[in-house]
C-alpha cells in the first residue's frame, strides 16, 4: 500500500497541464481569469506574510458570510483539491469503502485509492441527464461505506442535484453511518438561483468549493471546506501535514475579491449566458451528437455517435489548434466535454473548428 501510494498520480492532471492547452481552449471548465486590474488593489493594502495562526480572521469572517455559517465551520484549504483532499483524509481510513458518483473529476477517485479506500461506483446516467438517482445510491451503499462523494453542479455535466434528493442520501448514509461530501465548486454558476450549501441539511454533509471555477480566481486558490466545528478543528490540524502557513498576499487578495464578489459574479453570468446559447445553437446543427441541451454551469458533456473520441481530439488539437476534454478522463471515453467558461470569441470559433473535425471524422 505505502509503495502504491510513493508512485500514485493523476493522468487527467498530467494531460491537463501538457496537452489541453490549444489556441482555442474548450477544455477548461472554469471561467477564463478575472484581470488584476479588474481589483481595487493598493499595494500598502497587501503584505507578504502574517502571524501563524490558523486562520486569517477577516478571510474567515468573509467566507463564513458568504456561506452563511459560523467561522468555525470554514477550513480554508489551496483550492477545493486540497480541500477534497483534506476532507477524504480526515473522514476515512486505509480500506474503508467510499462510494463515489460515476462519472467524475479524476481526482476525487485518485485521491481515495491514494488514502488507500476502496472504491465503488454508482451510477449517473445519459439518458437520465446524468440526474443523481437516491434509488442508485441506496443500491450501491453497503453497511461498509464509510463516505459518498458527489459534485454538484455535476463535473463534467453540470447536471443539479436538488435539497430533496440531497435529504434522500442524509437519510441513506444514517442507516450505515457514513458521512457525505460534497464538491460545490461549481454551484455558484446558479447565480441568485443557488441554494444554500448542502452543509445546512445537516451533520452527515461536508462540503467543499472555492472561488476558482465560477468567478476566474483561480490564481488566489481560495478554498475552503464546511464541516462542523469538531471536524473542522482536526481538519487545521490536518493540514499542518501538507500546506501549513497560506500565501498571504493572496489571502489579501481573496478578501478583496469577496468584496467585490457581485460584479465579479454579474461578469461570469453575463460570459457564461452568451456561451451556452452559442453552444445550444452549435448542438442544434449536429446530428452526430447526442447532447443534453446546456442551462447552466460551465461545462457541457456531449456523446459521439460514431467514430472515436481519442481520434477526433488529436485531429481537432493538431489541424484545428483547438482543445476538449477526452471522456477516458471521466471513464466514458464515447463522450468529450467542453468548457464555456473562455471569452466568447473563442468559444464561436472553437465550435466552428469542432464542427469541421466532426465533419472529417465522419467522412
Amino acid at each position: 500500500m505505502e509503495a502504491a501510494r510513493r508512485v500514485m498520480s493523476s493522468e487527467y492532471m498530467l494531460w491537463a497541464r501538457t496537452g489541453s492547452q490549444a489556441r482555442f481552449n474548450l477544455a477548461s471548465s472554469g471561467l477564463e481569469n478575472y484581470e488584476l486590474a479588474e481589483l481595487p488593489v493598493k499595494i500598502e493594502e497587501l503584505e507578504l506574510s502574517r502571524p501563524s495562526f490558523y486562520s486569517y480572521e477577516p478571510l474567515q469572517k468573509a467566507l463564513a458570510a458568504k456561506c452563511g455559517v459560523q467561522p468555525r465551520c470554514v477550513v480554508a484549504a489551496t483550492g477545493t483539491s486540497m480541500a477534497n483532499h483534506l476532507a477524504m483524509a480526515a473522514l476515512i481510513e486505509p480500506g474503508d469503502e467510499v462510494l463515489i458518483e460515476h462519472p467524475t473529476y479524476e481526482l476525487l477517485i485518485s485521491v481515495a485509492q491514494y488514502l488507500g479506500a476502496k472504491v465503488k461506483r454508482f451510477a449517473r446516467k445519459f439518458e437520465e441527464g446524468f440526474r443523481l438517482d437516491a434509488d442508485e445510491v441506496a443500491r450501491c451503499v453497503s453497511e461498509r461505506t464509510r463516505l459518498i462523494v458527489l459534485t454538484n453542479l455535476h463535473n463534467p455535466t453540470s447536471a443539479f442535484t436538488s435539497d430533496e434528493t440531497l435529504l434522500r442520501l442524509r437519510e441513506i448514509a444514517r442507516e450505515t453511518g457514513a458521512r457525505l461530501l460534497v464538491d460545490e465548486v461549481y454551484l455558484d454558476a446558479l447565480f441568485e438561483n443557488q441554494p444554500r450549501s448542502a452543509f445546512h441539511l445537516g451533520e452527515e454533509f461536508v462540503t467543499t468549493s472555492s472561488l476558482t471555477k465560477v468567478y476566474g480566481l483561480g490564481g488566489l486558490r481560495c478554498g475552503w471546506v464546511l464541516a462542523d466545528p469538531e471536524l473542522a478543528e482536526r481538519l487545521w490540524r490536518l493540514n499542518d501535514l501538507f500546506g501549513v502557513n497560506p500565501a498571504h498576499a493572496a489571502e489579501r487578495l481573496s478578501l478583496m475579491a469577496l468584496a467585490n464578489l457581485n460584479k465579479i459574479a454579474a461578469r461570469a453570468r453575463a460570459l457564461l449566458e452568451r456561451n451556452k446559447l452559442i453552444l445550444n445553437s452549435f448542438y442544434s446543427t449536429r446530428d452526430d451528437l447526442d447532447y443534453i441541451p446546456q442551462k447552466f454551469g460551465t461545462v457541457s458533456f456531449p456523446r459521439l455517435k460514431h467514430g472515436g473520441v481519442d481520434k477526433l481530439c488529436a485531429l481537432l488539437a493538431e489541424k484545428y489548434e483547438t482543445s476538449v476534454v477526452p471522456g477516458r478522463f471521466f471513464e466514458m471515453p464515447e463522450h468529450f466535454r467542453i468548457g464555456t467558461g473562455c471569452d466568447t470569441e473563442t468559444m464561436r470559433e472553437g465550435l466552428e473548428r469542432l464542427g469541421s473535425a466532426l465533419d472529417e471524422v465522419r467522412r
